[in-house]
């Protein structure tokens, strides 16, 4: 089975992300868009008064 995240200087190339600046970049901004996401769901759910 894949491991999850590899080291830049591990030369297996059985894993599912990299540890490399464009994964942590692409975890980062999706993390952070389901934050708002989120946020802007509670603030729906407050402001119409469900």
């Amino acid at each position: 089975m894949a491991d999850i995240v590899k080291d830049e200087k591990d030369p297996t190339e059985e894993y599912l992300l990299q540890d490399n600046k464009k994964t942590r970049f692409g975890a980062t901004f999706i993390i952070i868009t389901l934050v708002i996401l989120i946020v802007a769901v509670v603030a729906t759910y407050f402001a119409l008064g469900l």
